[in-house]
């Protein structure tokens, strides 16, 4: 408390309301006064949040919409996998995929009784070296002579002209193929010592010409490995893990037509002067008989026989496979070893034709009508479902075939390209049946998958082959 002199007047302050009023004092000091412009911004905030809220479908999906056309413009720049054939150049416009199995020489396993055991076994290197090529002892099976059916027959003369003027759509039978009656394909199946059958190469005119030039190299082969890529449809492997023996005794021939010359050309893989690139001869095939490229391709597939009329041995690889063994030690493992004359892959996935048919037409292999006309055609010939034959599984996957050209072999490939020809191209369908019929499989060995795996390094097929327009 606090005192003034006598002559004025006293004035007492305590010291709460000095505090107090100093309280209030500072309090009217901090006191700010709001600015004009904050409410105008929060009315602003409450408007965009509202704008969002009403559009935001608006501004998530129409960026998207963008992006998605943006990402299809893209996808429809890419270079397309077909081969615009009308430019001279026959630049071929290929779509690389990754090659992880390319050169892969790995040997593949499997377990029997619970021992882990390789899938093909093949003699030792130092043995394949020295591996000599049996000598031919003649025929001594059911079928000793095979003969094949031509233009030149005095029996078909007649026909031969009414089929020249008969090439419609209602039938693949053609030049090149002859047309085999429902009688002549009863009496093929009947096994003699001496056999008739339809067997390609009917007439001159029936195209798939070969020059001169390659004609005579294929005459010298004793052995082959032989694939073909028509209509553009795969590139070429090269075959590794081979022997030197196998290089000095063994061709490798792959056919080509002009659509694949061309892509291949454009690839960078150029025909050398000597016809070759790498180990494999290149044959250009002209005039191919059939628009269908898989049909085409049935010709080397199944007539090894005709194409290589003095080979007494040849090895098909698929073209979207890559061969990784030794042939003469794939010979001595699957047919010499076991004495067979024909040796092919088990199916992995099914085992009756039946099956298999409603297979085709799940995934559009074949049209529904068609391959009904070949399954009618088996149940009226008495073709039962059985998945098994003498303990062997009927259906066969034919990515590699391994076989001696013997009049045996010779007459079952003959008899399965003429059901090709005349129902569906594919083969699956038709092995089981024709082993059915010719009532020999003792000489057929069906291997299983795991051995196809070891025989080959499969890359799938790059392309769609393009199919010939007539």
């Amino acid at each position: 408390m606090s005192m003034a002199g006598s002559n004025g007047v006293s004035i007492t302050v305590s010291d709460e309301e000095e505090c107090d009023e100093l309280g209030r004092t500072r309090a009217r000091v901090r006191r700010k006064r709001k600015k004009p412009s904050y409410r105008a911004k929060s009315e602003l905030a409450q408007r965009v949040i509202r704008w969002l809220v009403k559009y935001w479908l608006f501004l998530v999906f129409v960026p998207a919409t963008v992006l998605l056309l943006y990402e299809a413009s893209r996808v429809g720049r890419k270079t397309s996998p077909e081969i615009d054939s009308k430019h001279s150049s026959g630049r071929a416009r290929v779509e690389k995929r990754p090659m992880a199995n390319l050169n892969r020489l790995d040997p593949k396993y499997r377990f029997v009784h619970g021992i882990r055991e390789r899938c093909l076994k093949l003699l030792p290197q130092e043995e394949l070296e020295h591996l000599d090529i049996p000598v031919d002892e003649g025929s001594t099976g059911p079928v000793n002579k095979v003969l094949y059916i031509s233009e030149r027959d005095s029996l078909d003369l007649e026909g031969s002209t009414v089929l020249s003027s008969q090439l419609t759509e209602t039938t693949r039978f053609n030049l090149f193929t002859g047309n085999q009656t429902l009688d002549q394909r009863e009496k093929s199946f009947k096994v003699n010592e001496t056999a008739m059958v339809h067997c390609g190469f009917y007439s001159d005119n029936g195209g798939f010409k070969i020059s001169n030039e390659d004609k005579n190299y294929m005459e010298r082969c004793e052995v082959v490995v032989s694939t073909c890529a028509f209509g553009g449809g795969d590139d070429l492997y090269q075959p590794i893990g081979m022997s030197r023996a196998s290089v000095r005794k063994v061709c490798f021939v792959a056919f080509w037509d002009d659509i694949t010359l061309s892509a291949q050309e454009y690839a960078k893989q150029t025909i050398g002067e000597d016809g070759f690139i790498g180990k494999w001869r290149i044959v250009v095939v002209k005039e191919l008989p059939f628009t269908d490229q898989r049909l085409n391709g049935k010709i080397p597939k199944m007539l090894s026989h005709r194409l290589f009329p003095h080979a007494k041995y040849s090895i098909w690889v698929d073209s979207k496979s890559q061969f990784r063994r030794d042939p003469l030690g794939v010979l001595e493992a699957l047919l010499w070893r076991s004495n067979s004359v024909l040796a092919i892959s088990e199916h992995g996935a099914r085992s009756s034709v039946y099956d298999e048919a409603m297979a085709v037409v799940n995934k559009n292999k074949a049209t529904p009508e068609e391959v009904e006309v070949q399954l009618a055609q088996y149940r009226l010939d008495g073709f039962p479902e059985d998945k098994r034959f003498n303990g062997k599984k009927a259906l066969a996957e034919a990515s590699v075939i391994v076989r001696e050209h013997t009049p045996l072999s010779n007459l079952f490939m003959c008899l399965w390209f003429n059901e090709v020809v005349r129902f569906t191209s594919r083969d699956q369908l038709s092995f089981p049946y024709v082993l059915w019929r010719l009532k020999v499989p003792q000489n057929i060995h069906l291997f299983p998958v795991c051995i196809r795996k070891d025989l080959v390094n499969s890359m799938g097929h790059l392309r769609k082959a393009r199919p010939l327009i007539r």
